[in-house]
This record gives C-alpha cells, structure tokens and sequence, in this order.
C-alpha cells in the first residue's frame, strides 16, 4: 500500500491573534484524528501543526492512499423473527434485506449468534476502505467544523451569490499528497499548490510548493514567512533576549507568556526593534507604563538589574527595512501619548486624597440587588474589623477598618478608570502619596489577593483581614441573592474567591472559624439565614476538597477529614498528614471497619449516652476494652489537644485487640435494658474518641 506525506493549508485574511495558537492546534489536531479514524493514518503517523497571521496548516506523515479494507459485522433482528417455524425467512428479513441492497440468496450467508439471552441474525461483509480524496473531504470537514472560533464572520463568495460564516475569509487552499495535488474544493475553491507568502517581503508571489515536505522551508526561503507557530515564538524570544543584551546594564525583557503568544498571532516575519521613551515618564508608577505598553501597543518593556523599568522597550515589527529608523520612530511617536496620558492620570488622582473620594463609591453601582460600592465597603469594614479583633487587637481592627473603608476609593479614579486592572496597585500608590504608610497602603493593594491561582498572599495581618472580609462579603452576598455557580458557569469568580479564603486560612494557619466567619458575613445579607451560611460553608469546604486532591492527597484521606468539619483551616495539613500516617499502620484497616460498624450500630440505637458504669460490665472482653480506653484515650486526648494529630492516632492504634475481642464476644444489643445502654455507651465514648481528628470509618474498604 501506498504511504507518502500529506500537507493542508488553509489560506485566509488575518486571523484574530490571542486565538491563533488554539486555532492552529485545533485545526490540524482534528484533522489528524480523522485522518486515522477512517485508517488513512496510523499511530507511526506523525503531525505537525502551522499557523501564522494567515494561514492555518498540518503536514501528516505515513498517510495512506487508500484505508484498508474492514470486516463489518451487522445485526439484522432475532432468530424469533426474522425465520419462521420451519426456518425460511420471514417478510420482515426479506424486507431488512432489502433495504440493504440484497436479497433471499443472501439468507444462507447469514451468521446466527447469541446476542444477550437470545439469537440473532448478523451479516458479515467487507467495506471498502475510502480512498484519500473522500477521506481528506471528510477530514477536513471536521477540522473546520470543531474550530474554537471566538467569533464568525460571514461574507461572500466570488461567484456573487453564496454566502459563507467562517472565521475569516478564505482566499486560498493547498493539498499536497507527496507531489500530486489532492482534488479537494471548500469555500468556492479547488486545492492546489500555491499559496501566498508575506504582504510585503516575499521573493516571489505566489509561493509554489513541490511536495508536501518542502512547505516550511519553501515558505520561509520564497514567502518570508515562518509557518510554524512554535518556531516563530522562539525566533521571537530569541531577539527580544538578543535585543536586551545589546541594550546592556543588565536589562531583561518582562516575561508576559500571553503577550508572546499575541504577537506570535500578528507577525510572520518577526524582526525586534528598540525603542526609547523620556526618562520624564518614569516619574509614574511603572505598572501604569508596563500596562498601556502591553496592552495598548504590544510592546516588550525592558527593565533593569533591579527589576525597575527602564526607558526603553521592545518593538516586534513584521517587516525588516534596511534602515529601521523610519520604524523605531514611528512606534516611539506612537507609545508617547499612552504615556502622556498615563501622566496626566496620575498627576490628576494625585491632587485628591483617597479618603475625599470614598463619599464618590455611593453613586457606583455594584450590583442591582446589592446596592452600591458605598453599600459593599460598609459591609466589608463590618468583617474586617470582627476579623481584625480576632487576629489581633484593637489596634489591627482599627487599621483593617481603615483600610476597608478607603479599599475600594481607587475605582474612581481616572487611573482605573482607563486602566481597570490597576484597582488596588494605584490604590496603593495613592495611599502612599496620602501619607498612610506601607502598612495601610500595602493592605489596600493586597486586599484583591490572591487574585488567580499561585498568587502571593496579603504581606501583612491587615491585608489579611480586609481579604478575608473582601472575599467573605463577595461570597456572602451573592449567594444571599441566589447567584450561585452552575457547571462550569461562574460570571463572578466565586470558586476563585472561596480559594483565597481558604489559602489564606491555611497556609497563615490563622486562628479563625470558618463558620463563624461565614455566619458574621451572611447576617450583612437579610433575610438570608443558616440555610444560606450552611450552602455557603459546603461551598468552600468542596472547593478545599478539590485543591487537597489537586495537591495528591486522596479522596479517602480528604474525606475522612472534611468529614468532621474542620473549623480551624490550619489545622487540616496537619490532620491530613496523621491520616496518611495511621492509614500505614498494620492496625488501621481492622479500626477503620469497626469504627465504621460502631457509627451504624449507634445510628441505629436510639440514644446512648457517652457513659459507662464499670458494675454493668459483665463481659471479660468489654472489660479489657473498658481498661484499655481508660489508659489509652486520656493519652490519646492529650496528644490531640498539643495538635500532635499523628501521635494521638497511632496511640489509639493499641485498641485494635481489645476491640476486635469486644465484637467476638460481647451482643450489644442485649435484651437487658441497662446492660444494652451500657454497651452502647462505651462504644459511643469509644466513637467519640476515635474520631477527633479524622472520621476513620471513610478509610474502611
């Protein structure tokens, strides 16, 4: 059979940029697994995606000219039916047949085989594999149709009268099967083996390929483009390093992956250029410049050995002009009055404490049924100074209130307002030039974190409860309204909001409550009552069961803790770790199914009392138990109060004996009254102790 390689394009008008690595992946991905499911490719098949501004390809090799042939087995209906009482078919088969394209010649060939409890009748045949012409068709159908396209355009064919939605226009398309062109037509065109190279640069247009493997090289060398995304990236990485050596002084380039990928989206051809800018602008906070340069123009900023930012940035233009000059001029004229304005934002909100502006938040809408950012920084000082207390003193829920009320004053200002991803970082320049201090004006800033996955947490016990408040208030709020997440729906980052909460509970291992944080949150909200603090509390407690289990801790050991609630956060590692260490213990799986029996047989009773009377013990086997409890859970207990969770466990380990004998020979539920209380009020302090720091009945197989 034959095998040669395989080479697609799809040649369009410019792709939206911030897509294009999906769209590239996407395209040749699906067409890929088309290609092997219909048996055109195999697994020693290998694929290589192509996407630049205007094209999207895949090259496929070891690709087949025609699939195999394949056994195809189909069940017709039961024996029952499709033969009557003296095995001749029935009209009922003869019509199946039929419509298959056979006849009552094709009844000896049918093969009878069980199907469930009874017989059927099936028909072997054999399909012929499709050739690469209708299996490309197919293929390529696919592609295009899985696209993750963010947004569709419809336009007009050539001939006037079609109209076709798709990303972007299509002017051209490719199929090389080695070097013969694959008959394929889409969008009102038939494949060939030209394409078009840069706007600009190219040799020679149009570009004309030989073969399939020829198209990298030939597009590169005669279009002046670099067709494969990852390629290109890396050029471009490449001469940003290259440019920030030669500036010298120990400049480096921002690291901004999402921004590398855009401009990967908009060049071809890329050529880095630098550029300067008035040291006068660097009078403004830096995270303004580095923003509206990135955003804005999608510029690289250089910064200096000690992280600061420079006066000079990197340009990656698409074309490469023999004097650049025209080039770096043009994109330095273009940035100055971004930076000019930044300036002005800057020098204006200056002029203004943040204090006068916090009258200005009641006129800002945060949700319609939660009233105004006024509204909500009332709230949030509520929990921020309860927090406050807890953690601290007066003195920190004075300052937490502080920063509660002044947080949110940054949203009027002309800074944010142009830049919205700069709340609480000018918030927290502007506290500074108010004379607040680092403290305060570092709280203010950190108040939003974390803010993503992996984010830092507030510096400092201040920024620690004006984040906890922030987030509670968030939560508390909207799930009072009945905005609760569904699916993969969640418009106002709730998941993210309750995983700071609990990032910041544990890993500051902060003396709180979370119950009791939730309940001071959701009294903010009437009439929402329990019911909602209950959703609420499930809510994050199922958020730091997903990150335990996204941390490699298993669904066993995380349920078995969550189980009991834990209020305390900081304390779950600690628990977490105990389990795993008393889950390794010869002891643990013969405790773990009696605690398991004990929890039902107490479910069951209905009432024990956790209490024993020592005359009422008959058995010698609930005596050894009652004697080895009486050793063994004060020294368990005691461990458990000092937080040494894992000792506490392995202490209890030493009941396995004398409860193992306790179920040999002891009926609980004895037909005695008194002798069945008290029975079950052993084992209920028996539960009781057993379980402090973890439910060991979730570890039971």
């Amino acid at each position: 059979m034959t095998h040669r390689n395989l080479l697609v394009e799809l040649f369009v008008e410019e792709l939206p940029p911030k897509a294009l690595k999906k769209l590239g992946h996407a395209f040749a991905g699906a067409l890929f697994e088309q290609l092997k499911a219909q048996g055109l490719a195999s697994a020693e098949s290998n694929l290589t995606s192509f996407a630049s501004p205007r094209r999207l390809a895949a090259h496929v090799t070891a690709v087949s000219e025609r699939a195999p042939d394949k056994s195809v087995s189909q069940k017709l209906m039961p024996v029952s039916v499709a033969l009557d009482g003296s095995g001749n078919p029935t009209p009922a088969l003869l019509k199946k047949l039929q419509s298959l394209g056979a006849d009552a010649s094709a009844v000896s060939k049918l093969r009878r085989a069980l199907d469930g409890k009874a017989e059927a009748l099936f028909m072997d045949s054999i399909a012929k594999g499709l050739t690469l012409e209708h299996g490309l068709a197919k293929a390529f159908q696919e592609a295009l149709d899985k696209l993750p396209i963010p947004k569709v355009m419809t336009y007009q064919l050539a001939d006037g009268w079609d109209t076709v939605n798709f990303v972007r226009p299509v002017h051209g398309l490719v199929a090389l099967y080695g070097a013969d062109i694959v008959p394929l037509h889409k969008f009102g065109l038939d494949a060939g083996r030209e394409t078009h190279g840069h706007r600009f640069e190219a040799a020679v247009d149009p570009v004309r390929f030989k073969d399939a493997d020829s198209y990298a090289a030939t597009l590169e060398r005669d279009g002046a483009v670099i067709a494969s995304f990852e390629a290109r990236r890396a050029e471009i990485v490449r001469q940003l390093d290259a440019a920030a050596a030669k500036v010298g002084g120990g400049a480096r380039v921002i690291q901004d992956e999402a921004l590398l990928d855009e401009v990967t989206g908009l060049v071809e051809r890329p050529n880095v250029l630098v550029c300067e800018f008035e040291k006068a602008f660097l009078e403004v906070p830096q995270e303004c410049l580095i923003l509206t340069m990135k955003a804005n123009q999608k510029y690289f900023p250089l910064l200096d050995v000690h992280g600061k930012l420079t006066n000079k940035f990197l340009v990656v233009s698409n074309i490469r002009p023999a004097d650049p000059s025209a080039v770096i001029g043009g994109n330095e004229r273009v940035v100055r009055p971004r930076l000019a304005d930044a300036k002005f934002f800057f020098d204006q909100d200056r002029k203004k404490t943040l204090e006068s502006r916090v009258p200005e938040l009641a006129k800002v809408v945060y949700h319609n049924k939660l009233g105004t950012q006024g509204d909500r920084a009332e709230r949030v000082r509520a929990i921020a100074k309860v927090i406050g207390a807890q953690l601290g003193s007066d003195a920190l829920a004075a300052h937490a209130d502080q920063v509660a009320l002044l947080a949110k004053a940054d949203l009027v200002t002309d800074m944010v307002g142009e830049f919205p991803e700069l709340q609480g970082t000018m918030g927290r320049y502007y506290a500074l030039n108010d004379g607040l201090g680092h403290e305060m004006a570092d709280a203010i800033e950190d108040h939003y974190k974390p803010r993503f996955a992996g984010d830092t947490l507030p510096r400092n016990p201040v920024g620690l409860a004006v984040a906890l408040a922030d987030k509670l208030e968030t939560l508390a709020g909207l799930f009072a309204i009945g905005q609760l997440p569904t699916g993969e729906k969640d418009p106002f980052a709730l998941r993210r909001h309750a995983l700071g909460i609990v990032r910041m509970l544990m890993e500051k291992d902060l003396p709180l409550s979370l119950d009791e944080l939730v309940g001071e949150a959701v009294a903010l909200f009437p009439p929402a009552d329990a019911k909602t603090s209950g959703l609420l509390s499930e809510f994050i407690y199922e958020r730091l069961a997903g990150s335990l289990r996204e941390q490699g801790y298993s669904a066993q050991e995380v349920d078995a803790v969550l189980a009991l609630r834990p209020q305390r956060l900081g304390d779950v590692a600690k628990r977490l770790a105990a389990v795993r260490a008393f889950a390794a213990l010869p002891e643990a799986p013969a405790l773990a199914a009696a605690n398991k029996r004990i929890g039902n047989i107490l479910k069951k009773a209905d009432k024990a009392d956790a209490h024993v009377s020592e005359v009422l013990l008959r058995e010698p086997a609930e005596q050894a138990l009652f004697a080895a409890m009486k050793d063994v859970t004060p020294r368990a207990a005691r461990q458990f109060e000092a937080g040494d969770y894992t000792a506490s466990l392995q202490t209890l380990a030493a009941l396995r004996a004398p409860v193992d004998a306790f179920f040999d020979g002891v009926m609980v539920n004895a037909e005695e009254a008194d002798l069945r209380l008290n029975r079950l009020g052993l084992l209920a302090i028996l539960y009781s102790a057993m379980n402090r720091v973890a439910d060991l009945s979730r570890l039971a197989t």
